[in-house]
């Protein structure tokens, strides 16, 4: 058995060299936390059984229910024409992010944080690329927005709640609401406002394939059609009002096979002519969805399904297509959608879709059925790139799901019966009973990378604990500060829990600095408040690494992170938070502190 010390002696070494390594991209995070898992167990200091229990750990089974919940509710349902309505007035990076953070911590402020950032990080970095915006600009505040909320209250988050726990085990009381609510105010003000200033040139600028087609790319041509018996016919064009459309503009008509083009505003329009309409993609959409009188002929077979929409994607270099024509590759068969618009080497394509041969990096505009994503899973031969606009909303059946599944959130919430997991478990088994959440979307939406981290980050967290590395390092820390007095020790607080919950979780840290902190209280004879409010506010200060709080994971990959990334900008976040929490505790508590 190795000496306790020593024992100590490896998991510091380890972790500093976990943090080199990743800080400097020579290892894959996920790689590197097992490397260290398995150098644990080596050592003595972890079992099998320790590491293999990060799998059947309710937090994370939680965060998994959760990201497949949102991922069914985003899917059936119009969430984002909700935030639309919310977000509708921010044109810019500032007024977006301003909008976002201060609405986000007010939310978590009396929500879990974790359901807020899972149901809103899709909406956040599709915003983000249809602006012309890396989504890696928007979802670290989007993380840090739930963090600084969810210490505005008592019920924010599980960390004043575990603290409020221990607090009245020891008959200390309650943590007092009212200077809970002026610290986590003033911090979170300070954070959003340092991100509104600082954040976009400390934020990376991260593009993936998807992002850069979707910025540089945007115009096409669209074939319609005029229906019988529209209202359209016999009038001239400037009458039927196409002469002026919003940022789409009538480039020809063909009638018979006979080419109109430029088309003169008193044309007059027949049954059956195919207009050809240009514009950018956003008004070719609204034409498709709004204008009456006209059809797209390649997409009348879809309109009697629950759920369309309207999506872009491009075709990889190694699609089975390449070479093809659309009609020989029989495209609405394979994917269950119909090609609107084909955009080409930033250049617009026009002429018969059904003729035009696919090449790699074609962009298409498609009107896709409601299985067109399994089907995506299956040929890959596609990256969908965004998703532009739902034509129908949910059938009946659908929607009475739904809302049996919010009835059901409400019952199990309000009534206290189950706890958070067992309450996600209903709900996910709720929508793969009404179809809302399918094994494709398991598939596809679960990133095995941050479910790795996850086990293995809470392994690292038991062997910190279990070898009592936390305890010696804050007991080492507040020997050091005591000569400083009250504020100093207040100081070495804060710095020892914060540095425990971006390794560990941010409960596992408030247990070891708690009975520090009413240790040396006892022995002051003085009110320990401040020491715990510091405890507090310093254990979900989780800004500096992806794995200090689950809301970093889960953007973590779809903003394409690493942890430079966090360290860079989470770094200057931590200090301002911290000066501004232990400035304010000061200020609040200052006949126990400076006298």
């Amino acid at each position: 058995m190795i000496p306790q010390y020593t024992q100590q002696i490896v998991v510091v070494g380890l972790l500093l060299i976990l943090f080199i390594l990743i800080y400097r991209e020579t290892i894959k995070p996920a790689i590197g936390f097992l490397l260290v898992v398995v150098f644990f167990q080596f050592f003595g200091i972890l079992t099998a059984q320790e590491i293999l229990s990060g799998f059947s750990n309710q937090s994370i089974a939680s965060i998994i229910l959760l990201i497949l919940i949102s991922t069914g509710l985003r899917k059936n349902y119009p969430i984002e024409a909700a935030f639309d309505a919310i977000f509708q007035k921010a044109s810019s990076y500032k007024g977006f992010m301003g909008r976002m953070m201060a609405l986000v911590a007010v939310v978590s402020s009396f929500i879990n944080n974790t359901p807020v950032v899972a149901l809103m990080t899709p909406y956040v970095a599709d915003w983000g690329i249809k602006n012309h915006i890396s989504p890696s600009k928007l979802l670290i505040p989007l993380s840090y927005a739930t963090i600084l909320g969810g210490m505005i209250t008592l019920i924010g988050t599980s960390t004043t709640l575990v603290l409020n726990g221990f607090m009245l085990d020891f008959g200390i009381g309650s943590i007092p609401a009212t200077k809970l609510l002026i610290i986590g105010v003033i911090a979170a003000v300070f954070g959003i406002l340092f991100m509104l200033f600082f954040g976009y040139s400390l934020l990376p600028q991260n593009k993936d394939i998807k992002q850069s087609y979707t910025e540089n790319i945007r115009e096409y041509i669209v074939e319609t059609r005029i229906m019988k018996g529209s209202k359209l016919i016999g009038k001239k064009v400037i009458d039927a009002g196409l002469r002026n459309l919003k940022g789409v503009y009538l480039v020809e008509i063909n009638r018979n096979g006979k080419i109109i083009s430029p088309v003169t505003p008193q044309e007059i329009l027949q049954e059956n002519d195919i207009l050809f309409f240009a514009g950018n993609t956003k008004d070719i959409v609204d034409l498709i969805d709004k204008y009456q009188g006209i059809e797209l002929p390649t997409t009348a077979r879809y309109y009697h399904e629950d759920k369309m929409e309207v999506v872009e994607a491009v075709v990889n270099n190694f699609s089975s297509m390449i070479g093809k024509t659309v009609k020989e590759v029989q495209f609405r068969n394979r994917y269950n959608a119909a090609i609107i618009a084909i955009h080409r080497n930033g250049e617009r394509v026009s002429g018969k879709i059904g003729d035009m041969t696919i090449e790699p990096g074609d962009l298409l505009l498609l009107f896709a059925g409601d299985d067109f994503r399994n089907r995506v899973e299956i040929f890959r031969d596609l990256f969908v790139i965004s998703k532009l606009k739902d034509i129908h909303k949910p059938g009946k059946r659908k929607r009475n799901a739904l809302i049996i599944v919010v009835i059901s959130v409400l019952a199990l919430l309000i009534t206290g019966k189950f706890t958070l997991f067992p309450s996600l478990l209903i709900i996910v088994a709720i929508m793969a009973g009404f179809n809302l959440i399918t094994i494709q979307d398991v598939k596809r939406e679960l990133d095995i990378s941050m479910i790795a981290i996850l086990v293995f980050s809470l392994a690292i967290g038991q062997a910190i604990y279990k070898t009592e590395t936390g305890s010696f390092l804050a007991t080492q820390l507040i020997n050091f500060l005591e000569p400083t007095g009250k504020v100093g020790i207040m100081i070495g607080l804060f710095l020892i829990t914060n540095l425990l919950t971006a390794f560990v979780t941010n409960i596992g840290a408030v247990s070891i600095a708690f009975p520090l902190a009413y240790g040396i209280s006892q022995n002051m004879q003085i009110d320990g408040m401040p020491f715990y409010l510091v405890i507090a506010y310093a254990a979900s200060a989780a800004f500096l690494t992806p794995i200090g709080y689950q809301t970093n994971l889960i953007v973590y990959g779809p903003g394409g992170y690493n942890f430079k990334d966090f360290f860079k900008i989470g770094l200057p976040v931590n200090l301002i938070y911290g000066v501004m929490v232990i400035l304010v505790i000061i200020a609040l508590y200052s006949d126990v502190l400076l006298a």
